[in-house]
């Protein structure tokens, strides 16, 4: 028996299926198209140093030092600048830095979600988000969308009589995993829907800034700012490595949520803060952006044809129109994470589906990430992925009888 005795609720901290994978796939000869992870080509490292370099010349010892837990101001005040040009009516104090929006999430349940409560989510849905949400035991409400996001009514039959549906999740922008992006409509209808259900929405947009052909609408928490909780991130846009998010909430909802943060861990990194906010504070993102797009739209476009070339009759995908991913729907008789094993024995790796799901997994999905390999890559990679699934396919044809 062992001395520790370990909490309930730690029964549901599990590890990411993705971390997992990773470590399959860390080993010469294989084709990753696993991770959900930004391009480091794209990561400005001279800006980075330059900013470092002012930071620890300008300000050393505060740099260095504790710093508030709301995070720097100026940086908070940058964020709800570039939040206001998207509609977004907010006070520098509903600004919280957290570190990286995946805290923001912990923080989110923290104050949010109590054992047994109702929490909904997409289908399918992020999965570190289930991750972090998990610990307080919620149940989870799966929402049934389209190719638009999730249905209306889906959030209109949502409990909402006391204690109520605690807040759906919702990420509008190139959702990871399916990449899809709500439209203008449904962004509207979805929010009129919640509103008269009286159900809180976290909008989670990561991705946004990542569009290929057109912008992304307004965000949700233009339309409801007194019942959205924003999360945003600056890891896709100049490097995750800085661990860097940020929460904005309603007025009321910010105490309890910096509290939770002070018991988490006092404060973001105040050094990080304040060599990102040297790096963006003059503009220096509306430049670098759009040179991510670019980049990341050549291998979306690689990858597009790649599939459209290799992948057997049956399987089904959109191409995403911005972020980092493709969601396939392979053909009856292949389960994905079944079919993992051999696909890295070929040299390919994927993430499987079910892990983003809630309820009733589909063992048909799988998500591709086409940012972190070349153009040429993408079609080899494509290429081994298919040639597993064509011979999969025939193998159980030939004892079909």
């Amino acid at each position: 028996m062992t001395l520790w005795q370990q909490a309930r609720r730690s029964a549901r901290l599990n590890p990411s299926i993705i971390r997992e994978i990773l470590k399959l796939t860390d080993q010469p000869g294989v084709l990753s198209m696993a991770g959900g992870l930004p391009s480091a080509e794209t990561f400005p490292v001279q800006a980075i140093r330059e900013a470092c370099d002012r930071v620890l010349t300008d300000a050393p010892r505060l740099a260095l030092q504790y710093s508030a837990s709301e995070g720097f101001g100026p940086l908070r005040e940058w964020v709800a600048a570039r939040l206001g040009a998207m509609g977004l009516k907010i006070d520098v104090g509903q600004v919280l830095i957290t570190s990286g929006s995946q805290q923001g999430l912990d923080l989110v349940g923290k104050v949010m979600v109590d054992t047994g409560a109702p929490v909904a989510v997409e289908t399918p849905t992020y999965l570190g988000a289930l991750q972090a949400f998990n610990p307080f035991e919620p149940i989870y409400a799966s929402l049934a969308g389209d190719d638009d996001g999730p249905l209306p009514e889906a959030i209109a039959a949502l409990p909402h009589d006391a204690p109520g549906t605690r807040f759906a999740y919702l990420l509008p922008n190139f959702q990871n995993p399916s990449g899809r992006v709500m439209t203008e409509a449904r962004r509207s209808a979805l929010v009129a829907a919640a509103q008269v259900a009286r159900v809180p929405l976290v909008e989670d947009n990561p991705y946004g800034d990542l569009w290929f052909e057109e912008e992304p609408p307004a965000p949700l928490a233009a339309r409801w700012p007194e019942g959205t909780v924003y999360l945003g991130s600056f890891s896709k846009v100049l490097a995750p490595g800085f661990r860097l998010g940020y929460i904005v909430a309603p007025t009321d909802l910010c105490p309890k949520l910096l509290q939770a943060k002070q018991a988490a861990d006092l404060h973001t990194p105040g050094f990080n803060q304040r060599v990102v906010f040297e790096v963006i504070r003059n503009g220096f993102l509306d430049q670098h952006v759009p040179t991510i797009r670019a980049r990341y739209r050549e291998q979306r476009d690689a990858m597009a044809a790649a599939l459209t070339r290799h992948m057997p009759v049956g399987t089904e995908w959109q191409v995403p129109k911005g972020g980092m991913f493709f969601w396939l729907r392979l053909p009856e008789g292949c389960d994905a994470m079944g079919l993992l094993p051999v696909a890295v024995a070929a040299g390919v790796a994927y993430v499987p589906g079910a892990a983003f799901y809630a309820h009733a997994p589909d063992a048909r999905t799988l998500r591709l990430s086409y940012v972190t390999l070349s153009p040429a890559e993408i079609a080899d990679g494509v290429a081994l992925l298919g040639g597993v699934l064509r011979e999969h396919l025939d193998a159980t044809a030939e004892v079909t009888p």
